[in-house]
């Protein structure tokens, strides 16, 4: 593959043509030779040039502005994407235009323009349909001409077309259907979460013999049934209104394409999760602000989801049937409960009935994919504990519910990613990503036929886009090396993977509607975010963006390396960043270094990958350390992404163990490989790296002469449900996971210096949990350890500057004094 970019390492970079091929490469320890940096510019590199905090927690504009949300025109002709305008938190949107290989802004005035291009087409393929600011918009492309169908309050969304005369819309719950020739919008269907008044009710006795003893209530009653039968038949609304009751609420609401068909979810309306509460001091009025936050785990009603398939011609609603779902009976927890009841003395009561499942929701389908040709529905379910997912199918014309694939972890299903599902052109063939063999692969099931599964080996699989013609499904995966994200495509047929960039480091793609092209948002270690254009025809590669700033380029960064720690707990390594010191002026009399592991955050996050870290501060900061004589290493202990099942649900009921052991493997590392004093090794993170730092201090007391916990969890029995119970179940169900999984248990260890720096409005990890900590040190008397830095207008991620610059300062201070032998 032919690359119109740059080469060549840290700092030295120039443009030049390169020769890549299509195909796979070879070991891993060539890639980092093999890899294009992509930054254009010819900025002089300053080889002499010394970070400092300043720069590095300075608003991140001085960097330059990378392109964001790459999409295509809907002919393929144009590349667009946005950047943020320096000093303004908006983004200013961008075209690269094909044929003239160059890039423009699009004014705001083009804003219309540029929504349009993501409308979807009419069958004969002359008209698309769009949102744009709550109204449905029609666009001719013969004229190119584009016009309101829609100008009023209320927002729609979900436009689509049913033929080339008539567009679906949805407005809340209502549904409209819209005559492109009688430019007229007709409601079909509206749910109202209320009884129905019409519904006639057991009549009392005396409702009964009124109008048999009265001539006049009985003549009163028979005028009112002839006008109802009078007003329905004159009326020519085809609307239908559907009366769903007072005590349930909508959860999933998902048209088909021909809006015939709905799949409703319906759920409790009383929401029983008890949230809590959190201050803000700092206020535009002056008073003390109190803002209602998320629930704690296990505070959080269990969503039972209610489906119902509705025929909107017939005016029919049909329930659909779970309970033969597989497994949806059985209770994982059963043995906890029994133990926990035992323990806190409480009658242990067993589950009664199926367990609560409802759709997954976290993507814009809600968990629900219509088939192209509508006869089909398939649905992605989760149960409540988290420990098994089902994909079901429904035929519009068969009642029976099938299971099409379910899944079961005795830890946790994973919820965060590999849950891609859809139909194929051929509205029969199921495509979907499982970790059912330990790593996300796709698979596709037809009818009755079992599923086949299309990738598989030690490596992950996403980001599915299936061709026009379903000859193709186009995937990301890291299936050169677990930090190497490529673009690779197979055929459900042939199923042999063929690359279709070569470029290391991370690389998302956005294939073209016509299929010719891929824009790929490709970065490395060293070089943030831009844009290729990859020509799939003739297979030539071009930068289309150079976006990081004169002064980011003359810095000359050093790439740090991806090693694979050994791991004494695990079969596989911990992959790690490391930053190596580039001078010994930090060494001690014996010659040894001082170093600093980084502990990311979690969620389900990897870092040690061959690109552009989300951790930019940190990987800046991480530079300076290293001009300064610190070694570094960015672990990616157990539990973070990219490396499979087994990896993940390490961590399940035993938070901070299995990760201490990665932690201290690193520490063993560094001493053996890097000339590291093991005296003077610092320890550091934020959100989850901040709980790792004190299950670090409090645990293992001799293993880091300090650490920095940034944001920190001390206690999970505060964290949100979603995840806290996913890992360690809930504290009634499971109060011995909590116990040895919250650092507030073993704060009794701490005998070196501990810096906490937290938010004071931190709406993820509350300030609370600091504040806890904090009291419990006063009373174990470790006053002379630890030390508290507060944030009064922060969140979890900090915005200011001038925070960003305070925390880092005082944890710089922090590793100064602690691990340099010349203090």
């Amino acid at each position: 593959m032919r690359l119109k970019s740059i080469v060549l390492g840290a700092g030295l970079l120039f443009a030049q043509w390169s020769t890549y091929s299509v195909g796979e490469v070879g070991q891993s320890d060539q890639l980092t030779a093999e890899t294009a940096t992509l930054i254009n510019g010819s900025a002089p590199v300053d080889v002499n040039y010394q970070l400092n905090l300043s720069q590095i927690m300075a608003d991140p504009d001085w960097m330059g502005s990378t392109p964001m949300n790459p999409h295509w025109s809907n002919d393929s002709q144009s590349l667009l994407f946005s950047k943020k305008v320096k000093g303004h938190s908006h983004r200013q949107s961008f075209q690269y235009v094909l044929a003239k290989q160059q890039t423009m802004p699009l004014s705001d005035e083009k804003q219309l323009w540029h929504a349009s291009q993501t409308a979807r087409l009419s069958p004969s393929g002359q008209l698309g349909t769009f949102i744009f600011q709550g109204d449905v918009y029609l666009v001719n492309y013969n004229t190119g001409t584009i016009e309101a169908l829609t100008a009023d309050e209320p927002t729609q969304s979900q436009a689509n077309f049913i033929s080339d005369a008539e567009i679906s819309f949805i407005e809340g719950h209502n549904i409209f259907i819209y005559h492109l020739e009688k430019r007229l919008a007709e409601q079909i269907a509206t749910f109202k979460l209320e009884n129905d008044p019409n519904k006639s009710q057991p009549e009392t006795y005396l409702e009964k013999t009124g109008p048999r003893l009265i001539g006049y209530l009985k003549q009163q009653q028979q005028e009112q049934k002839f006008q109802q039968i009078r007003t329905d038949k004159l009326s020519f609304s085809k609307n239908h209104t559907y009366y769903l009751g007072n005590q349930k609420k909508i959860k999933t609401f998902r048209l088909s394409p021909d809006a015939r068909w709905l799949l409703l979810g319906m759920i409790a309306a009383k929401n029983t999760n008890q949230h809590d509460n959190m201050p803000e001091f700092i206020t535009a009025d002056g008073f003390v602000k109190n803002r209602k936050v998320r629930p704690l785990v296990g505070y959080v009603q269990a969503a039972q989801e209610t489906f119902y398939l509705i025929d909107l011609v017939n005016h029919q609603k049909r329930k659909l049937d779970l309970s033969k779902l597989p497994g949806i009976n059985d209770d994982p927890l059963k043995s906890l409960k029994e133990k926990a009841a035992k323990k806190t003395d409480y009658q242990y009561t067993p589950q009664q009935g199926p367990r609560a499942v409802s759709a997954y929701d976290w993507r814009s389908n809600q968990g629900v994919e219509w088939s192209p040709n509508s006869q089909q529905v398939a649905v992605l379910l989760y149960s409540a504990d988290n420990k098994d997912r089902w994909i079901i199918g429904v035929n519009v014309k068969q009642p029976k519910v099938k299971t099409l694939h379910w899944m079961s972890d005795e830890a946790w299903v994973n919820d965060w990613t590999f849950n891609e599902f859809g139909w194929m052109p051929d509205s029969q063939t199921l495509y979907y990503l499982s970790e059912e063999t330990g790593y996300a692969h796709l698979y596709i099931k037809s009818g009755k036929r079992r599923a086949r599964q299309l990738t598989e080996g030690n490596f992950e699989v996403s980001d599915i886009s299936v061709s026009k013609s379903g000859d193709y499904l186009y995937f990301k995966a890291n299936k050169k090396h677990p930090g190497i994200y490529e673009t690779y495509r197979i055929s459900p047929q042939k199923r042999q993977i063929e690359a279709l960039t070569n470029f290391g480091g991370l690389n998302d793609y956005v294939l073209s509607p016509d299929e010719k092209y891929l824009a790929v948002r490709h970065s490395t270690t060293i070089s943030q975010p831009e844009l290729i254009l990859v020509d799939l025809n003739n297979q030539q590669s071009t930068v289309i963006t150079d976006s990081a700033s004169d002064l980011f380029k003359s810095i000359p960064w050093q790439a740090p390396e991806v090693v694979a720690v050994p791991s004494s707990h695990a079969k596989q390594p911990v992959y790690s960043r490391y930053y190596a010191a580039q001078n010994q002026s930090k060494a001690g009399k014996n010659q040894k270094k001082p170093a600093v592991i980084f502990v990311h955050g979690a969620g389900y996050l990897q870092n040690s990958h061959l690109g552009w870290s989300v951790y930019f501060r940190e990987f800046m900061f991480h530079q300076m350390l290293a001009q300064q004589g610190y070694a570094v290493l960015d672990m990616d202990y157990r539990a973070s992404k990219g490396y499979g099942r087994d990896w993940r649900t390490a961590i399940y009921r035993q938070m901070g163990t299995p990760e201490l052991e990665d932690l201290t493997d690193g520490v063993q590392w560094l001493i053996e490989n890097a000339n590291v004093d093991p005296t003077r090794v610092g320890v550091y993170g934020g959100s989850y790296g901040g709980f790792m730092t004190f299950m670090s201090l409090f645990k293992s007391p001799d293993l880091f002469a300090a650490g920095a916990a940034l944001r920190p969890v001390t206690d999970w029995a505060h964290y949100n449900h979603g995840y806290s119970s996913n890992i360690l179940n809930t504290p009634d169900i499971d109060p011995e996971a909590y116990e040895r999984s919250s650092p507030i248990e073993f704060a009794q260890g701490l005998n070196k210096p501990l810096l906490i720096c937290h938010g004071m409005v931190d709406d993820n990890v509350f300030f609370k949990d600091t504040v806890k900590l904090v009291q419990r040190l006063i009373e174990l008397e470790k006053t002379e350890y630890f030390e508290t830095a507060i944030y009064p207008v922060e969140s979890h991620g900090f915005t200011e500057p001038s925070s960003w610059l305070d925390e880092y300062s005082r944890i710089y201070r922090l590793f100064e004094k602690h691990l340099n032998p010349i203090q």
